[in-house]
């Protein structure tokens, strides 16, 4: 099956579930509106299944309806960053015998993002799910740098300290600011002749290799990612410069 369609319950029905806010005072009205908002999008057999308000001036709906869209899903083309994960004694030996020294990794949450979960689970010694951050690693020296730092100050950090990968987090996407902060950074890296020499790598619950690529990064990671994914990653690719 290439041609595909949403499923809620029956295959390729088309069922979907929307919800989202509009300025004005709840009543049965604004049901409709909502209703009528949604069919005008080109879905069909939409019932608004809940409507309230939720501030002054401001009422919250959940939608269901009917796509008739389809998508050839053979027809997309989105690598992942993680491939075959290695194990950390075996991203250790890799870093070990092919790089003969340890790979300085700095992590920060760019901007004004303040959420500095993603980042430490990944950098962590402990991990996440089980899987060891990147701390416990032999191959690595790891600088966690924390929330709400300066682009322009990651960037000195890296050059002064001589780092191999940058980490960099945004979690708050509002008004993309997450597009706008990953992408002063790709630039600042380049205007201060320092991005040649180190992995940029992307990471948040909205982030995908392929936005990543979209701006200039080596990798992408997203939701689900564990430690061992980035750990990997970053062994792999600068052994290879090694080898190149």
């Amino acid at each position: 099956m290439t041609s595909v369609k949403p499923y809620g319950d029956t295959l390729g029905d088309g069922a979907v579930q929307l919800s989202f806010t509009l300025p004005i005072p709840w009543n049965e009205a604004a049901d409709e509106a909502a209703r009528r908002l949604v069919g005008m999008m080109g879905f069909t057999d939409v019932a608004v299944v809940e409507g309230r308000a939720i501030a002054a001036g401001f009422s919250f709906f959940v939608v269901y309806a009917r796509t008739p869209v389809a998508i050839d899903v053979s027809s997309i083309q989105a690598p992942s960053a993680a491939r075959e994960t290695l194990s950390l004694d075996q991203v250790d030996e890799l870093v070990a015998k092919r790089i003969g020294r340890k790979l300085k990794v700095v992590g920060a949450c760019i901007g004004t993002d303040a959420h500095t979960v993603g980042i430490d689970a990944i950098l962590n010694m402990k991990g996440y799910k089980g899987d060891y951050g990147l701390e416990r690693y032999r191959g690595f020296e790891v600088f966690n740098l924390g929330s709400q730092i300066a682009v322009e100050d990651l960037v000195r950090f890296a050059r002064d300290r001589g780092v191999d990968a940058i980490l960099a987090s945004q979690v708050v996407t509002q008004k993309g600011s997450d597009i706008a902060n990953f992408t002063a950074l790709a630039e600042l890296l380049e205007a201060e002749h320092v991005r040649e020499r180190v992995l940029l790598i992307a990471g948040g619950p909205r982030v995908t290799n392929l936005l990543a690529a979209e701006l200039g990064y080596d990798a992408g990671f997203g939701r689900g990612t564990l430690p061992s994914d980035v750990a990997t990653f970053i062994a792999r690719r600068m052994a290879e410069r090694v080898s190149a």
